[in-house]
């Protein structure tokens, strides 16, 4: 029976997956023995059947849901609907990925006309019990009746202002008790039925609705905007009540181990006195600093500390804590990782550090890389500031800056966003139902709520600019109008908010780069230190390259040079170029651009001095670069002395239908070679100037748009023939030297390479060819995507979206990798250019460098280097580093799952006298074997285990998400490798010298991950194998070796029983040379006999005179073992275990008196060598 509740006790922090984060931690923190209420889990299996089995449940559920609340009711002394002592519960959600705020949560749950007056009686406080019972109605009639919040709300402002009282806890117990009258009035009326009484049907139809939740609109956003997926819903968890409303000793508060906004080592967070959870986090009323309970309860405050602590450092990360108090008794309601800004991810996973509760890799992995997105925006020019009195100031709940239009909606935001306005989005408080305005406005501003409020945290995990709490703005949302101290914000009006203080200016103001330093700097060294890929800029001039390079790029990966054209007055010679009708026209106008090419690039070269720099040469088509409207066009004509009707003429004739698949890239330099020859003598020439001066250049001439190996090597062909010409051809770096004589002498050669670009599918299928040329291959992805996918990324805005939102692609294609299609493309790109030259470097070099996931795909399909914008180095730094810390972890922690299958070959009473051997398949007349070239039987399954690794790792590093499938491209290979292999038969690692016959070859294949997301699997397939865990993957690795060995198994039969003669082939079985003392022993034949099987073995020795004795077993002199009832297992690491050697010449030894069990031992304890049915033995 599936089991769908669980008790906390029977939980632990590591069943988030099913229990959800909030249950995981509340199971973990009540077996860490803190005050935690009892309570129950409702598994996220159970709400993934309610959406599957048309929102029905399972038939066990309800019965362990009965046992479950029969348990907690013994736990707390309090029944369902006792007149004495009833029981009331909470019932929240709780998915594995925190979503604040986004789905919906019950108090107060099992209250009635009778239950109230048993509470107000136990606790002598009515005032209390039909507060509770207030807002059970009014909370219960939003979430599971649907009944309009703002109703209520409105009755509740009509009591205070009938009673003229200001806050709600001024309302005594009988205006309490009227209110409840009122809500159950308004329930029949909106509904047609009274109000459910009954505790366990309410609870049935809160589960309900918190599983419902689960799907809400803002729930979906949430998720959409912060790439939560592959969870399969939320779980439930039903608690016993603990109230923060009891009085004066009671409250609930938010609080958070460290600082939240600045990562600041500080006890930080909020509560109220006599008040309920929900009130703190909605921002209904403003709440108290942390700080401050030292002074109202200095017990309780004292509690937190320690409780602080022990959180921290049992999960070894910075806690969002809820609390209440009841009665000054402290209960902890939820723990788990705080949000928190990129400015405190990176303070405190360095400081985590230095505390020595993280490692470094650790510490890596705790930041996500988009969250420096935040440390990178711009702030606020602190001299402007300084002259400008800020108007307003509230709680700098997200820092940042943000300057915008005023709007007053979530609605308006987005309106105005679409037509390309900067909004401050400027609320009385912010509702979860504001998610896509917040999302959209540069920064938020509130009236209410405090530093945990709504909007507070959201703002936080956006990286938006957020001011909370401003209670002296006055805001009439009705009038879209905002005052405050006398100074008034229209619709449409300037703001300016300065995140970090809580100010806010009226009008705009200037703002300035981000300094990177202290603990940003660390962690980026740490990342460098761990990460794999080389990352690279897209700089087209030196201002973007220092930047770059301060960021940490190593090199630029892509210069456009076309951009440098558009600057100042350039663009006349090259539109002069474009109208040439001769090549010497053409020529004398390329002249005219040849010194600002040359300027620019050595700019670029100054800066990035002795790093490399990738210049592409043009790539546009030649239309971009003409006028366009009638006025330009007048202007052009006047300037270069063309007839107006010329120039039109031209613009018609390069017009082109499908602009980015025409004439355009290598295609120009085709047609016009001079254009290609100017780039290269701009390069060139500007490298020899640098090393005239000291500085070394190295330029990487990368040419674009390539489909033809031939279209590749006449560009080439005409940038080393101008490398000649500037004397730049040669391998030395350009370098400024002195002679003897103290005059100087210039190097004039420069180091320079020419490489490809990779942006069509056809260039991908002749990859190999163009890698006899190249020198490196760069992934133009923003343009292979548009291909590969046939959308053109100017117009898939228009639907791209839709798709997203159907599920037809995860995300937008053109910001994070296809990686089942184009992904597909560069894999096979890498596989061909590697046949060919294993050493070539390939990158990518469009916006895709900067995205995270597609740079951790870079890594796993084995990419050379990234290439991004200056502003997204960090990330990539950070995500490549992640991405090599990850792919480590993984095989590591799938090693040690195999580790009992490595040790399955060797036997318990292999004694170390026989522990190595070694097996030979080799021609006759061989040298003498080299044994230092043995690999173990350990590297031999170890090359197995990556090779079925590098499939998953081509998936995803999520093992729960990874889809294995055949891989015929491996196969196909495997013939080729097979027909041109005749005469030798190498014992190389496993996978790279096994071949199959042919029949062999269409019934075992090799197994590939595909990148296919589980839930696009429509329909089970019986090819695919569905990893769900490591151990089931272990065990999916060791049957890929035990077809190994079976593979192996057949080769050795083969040439057994079919080449042996015909090749003069032979197996040896070597011993492990011994003392000198066994060396003169007679050689003789010998029975090999298997002590514990009984099973003989003959064993042929030729005598050899004058030569040292070998012992060598004719491939039909050995008769398989029968299976050994127990499994065998090889050599750990720190044992030499048996050995496999190389295929070598026939070699010599002397016979070893060890030798009749050693030649047993080879077939029947060696795993990598299982015997073959008994039946199907030769005898000889």
């Amino acid at each position: 029976m599936v089991k769908y509740v669980y008790l906390f006790k029977e939980g632990k922090a590591d069943m988030k997956m099913l229990l959800g984060g909030k249950g995981a931690n509340l199971a973990e923190m009540t077996n860490l023995g803190l005050p935690v209420p009892s309570g129950f889990t409702i598994t996220t299996e159970t709400c993934d059947f309610y959406y599957k089995n048309n929102k029905q449940y399972p038939k066990e559920l309800d019965a362990q849901i009965d046992v479950a609340i029969k348990v907690l009711e013994s736990q707390v002394g309090m029944r369902f609907n006792d007149q004495k002592s009833p029981l009331l519960v909470s019932v929240r959600s709780g998915a594995a990925a925190s979503m604040p705020g986004m789905m919906d949560t019950i108090l107060n749950l099992g209250m009635n006309d009778q239950t109230v007056e048993a509470v107000a009686k136990k606790t002598n406080n009515p005032r209390f019990a039909y507060d509770s019972y207030r807002r059970f109605i009014q909370m219960f009639s939003d979430v599971v009746l649907g009944v309009d919040l703002d109703k209520f709300e409105h009755l509740l402002e009509t009591k205070k202002q009938t009673k003229g009282k200001k806050f709600d806890t001024e309302l005594t117990a009988d205006d309490l008790k009227d209110l409840v009258k009122q809500y159950k009035a308004l329930v029949l009326k909106e509904k047609g039925k009274p109000f459910p009484a009954e505790p366990r049907e309410q609870l049935r139809l809160a589960i309900n609705a918190v599983f419902g939740s689960w799907n809400n609109p803002r729930a979906i956003t949430y998720r959409k905007l912060n790439d939560i997926k592959g969870l399969i819903g939320t779980a439930v968890n039903v608690q016993a009540m603990v109230f923060g409303n009891m009085g004066n000793t009671s409250g609930t508060g938010v609080c958070f181990t460290r600082n939240p906004s600045n990562g600041e080592n500080k006890f930080y967070g909020e509560y109220l006195i006599n008040a309920q959870g929900e009130d703190v986090v909605a921002g209904i009323r403003t709440p108290e600093p942390i700080s401050r309970l030292e002074k109202d309860m200095p017990v309780i405050y004292k509690q937190l500390l320690e409780v602080r602590k022990k959180l921290e450092i049992h999960y070894k990360d910075m806690q969002d804590i809820e609390f209440t108090v009841q009665e000054g008794k402290l209960y902890i309601l939820q723990t788990r990782n705080g949000k928190r800004t990129g400015l405190a991810a990176v303070k405190i996973a360095v400081e985590l550090v230095k505390e020595k509760l993280l490692t470094e890799e650790e510490a890596i992995m705790k930041v996500d890389p988009q969250q420096l997105n935040q440390l990178l925006h711009k702030r606020l020019d602190p001299i402007a500031k300084q002259k400008t009195k800020a108007v307003g100031k509230g709680l700098p709940a997200s820092p940042g800056a943000a300057v915008g239009k005023v709007v007053f909606n979530a609605e308006t935001a987005e309106e105005w966003t679409d037509k390309g306005e900067k909004v401050v989005l400027v609320r009385l408080e912010t509702c979860p139902d504001d998610i896509k305005g917040m999302h959209v406005s540069q920064g938020i501003l509130t009236a209410r709520g405090g530093m945990t409020s709504h909007a507070a945290v959201v703002a936080r995990g956006m990286g938006k600019c957020c001011i909370a709490g401003c209670s002296e703005l006055v805001i009439n949302e009705k009038n879209k109008l905002a005052t405050i101290a006398g100074v008034s914000f229209k619709e449409g009006d300037m703001i300016t908010l300065d995140g970090t203080t809580g100010e806010f200016f009226k009008g705009p103001m200037a703002v300035i780069d981000p300094e990177l330093a202290g603990e940003f700097a660390v962690l980026m060294n740490w990342a460098k230190k761990f990460k794999k890929l080389k990352v690279k800029t897209n700089a087209d001039t030196p201002y973007d390259s220092k930047i770059a390079k301060e960021f940490g790029a190593e090199g630029t990966g892509l210069c456009r040079t076309e951009h440098m054209f558009f600057e100042g007055d350039r663009i006349t010679p090259m539109r002069e170029m474009i109208l040439a009708e001769t090549e010497q026209d053409r020529r004398k106008a390329l002249n005219k651009l040849l010194p600002y090419q040359r300027a620019d690039f050595e700019g670029i070269f100054k800066v990035m001095n002795n790093l490399p720099v990738i210049i592409r040469f043009l790539d546009p088509p030649l239309h971009e670069f003409l006028p366009k409207e009638e006025k330009e066009i007048q202007e052009l004509s006047k300037k270069i002395n063309v007839p107006v009707e010329k120039i039109k003429k031209k613009i018609e004739e390069l017009h082109e239908f499908n602009p980015m698949l025409g004439f355009r890239g290598c295609r120009l330099g085709i047609v016009y070679p001079e254009i290609s020859e100017m780039q290269a003598r701009a390069v060139f020439e500007a490298a020899v100037n640098c090393a005239k001066n000291g500085i070394v250049a190295k330029p990487e001439i990368e040419i674009p748009n390539v489909i033809a190996l031939k279209e590749f090597k006449m560009i080439k062909d005409i940038v080393q023939k101008v490398a000649k010409e500037t004397g730049a051809q040669g391998e030395q770096f350009g370098l400024a030297q002195n002679n003897s004589n103290g005059k100087e002498q210039i190097a004039r050669k420069v180091h320079y390479r020419i490489g490809t670009m990779i942006e069509f599918p056809r260039a991908a299928m002749i990859a190999d060819q163009l890698a006899t040329e190249a020198e490196f291959m760069s992934f133009g992805t923003n343009d292979l995507t548009q291909t590969t996918l046939g959308f053109s990324r100017d117009d898939a805005g228009r639907f791209i979206p839709s798709y997203v939102e159907k599920n037809i692609f995860e995300k937008d294609p053109f910001q994070t990798l296809d990686q089942e299609g184009v992904g597909s493309v560069m894999k096979l790109t890498v596989s061909k250019a590697r046949s060919t030259k294993p050493n070539i470097e390939i990158g990518i070099c469009g916006e895709h460098g900067g995205d995270p996931a597609s740079v951790d795909f870079c890594h796993r399909i084995g990419l050379t280097e990234v290439s991004c914008s200056p502003y997204r180095v960090p990330i990539a730094i950070l995500a490549a580093a992640q991405a090599n810390i990850q792919s480590k972890k993984l095989e590591k922690k799938l090693e040690n799952k195999l580790v009992p299958v490595v040790n399955s070959a060797k036997q318990k009473e292999h004694q170390q006298g026989r522990d190595k051997l070694y097996l030979q398949i080799q021609k006759q007349n061989a040298p003498k074997i080299d044994t230092s070239k043995a690999v173990s039987i350990r590297d031999e399954i170890r090359a197995i285990v990556k090779q079925e690794l590098s499939a998953l790792k081509n998936q995803n590093s999520d093992v729960r998400k990874t889809i294995l499938v055949p891989n015929k491209t491996i196969q196909n290979n495997q013939q080729k490798q097979t027909q041109q292999q005749k005469t030798i038969v190498q014992n190389k690692p496993i996978q790279k010298i096994v071949q199959q016959p042919k029949t062999q070859q269409n019934n075992q294949k090799q197994i590939q991950t595909q990148n296919k997301p589980v839930q696009n699997v429509q329909k089970p397939n019986p090819n695919v194998i569905r990893i769900t865990s490591v151990e089931q993957l272990a065990a999916h690795l060791q049957n890929a070796i035990n077809k190994q060995i079976q593979q192996r198994q057949q080769m050795l039969r083969s040439v057994q029983q079919n080449t042996a003669q015909k090749n003069n082939v032979q197996i040896k079985i070597v011993p492990q040379p011994k003392p000198a003392q066994n060396q003169n022993k007679p050689q003789q034949k010998s029975v090999v006999q298997n002590k514990s099987q009984q099973v003989q073995q003959k064993v042929v020795v030729q005598n050899k005179p004058q030569q040292k004795s070998n012992v060598k077993v004719t491939p039909n002199a050995i008769r398989p073992v029968q299976q050994q009832s127990k499994p065998a297992s090889p050599a750990q690491d720190n044992d030499p275990g048996a050995r496999i050697l190389p295929g070598n010449k026939r070699g010599e030894s002397k016979n070893n008196p060890m030798l009749q069990q050693q030649a047993t031992d080879i077939l029947s304890k060696i795993a990598l060598f299982k015997k073959p049915a008994q039946n199907n033995q030769q005898k000889k």
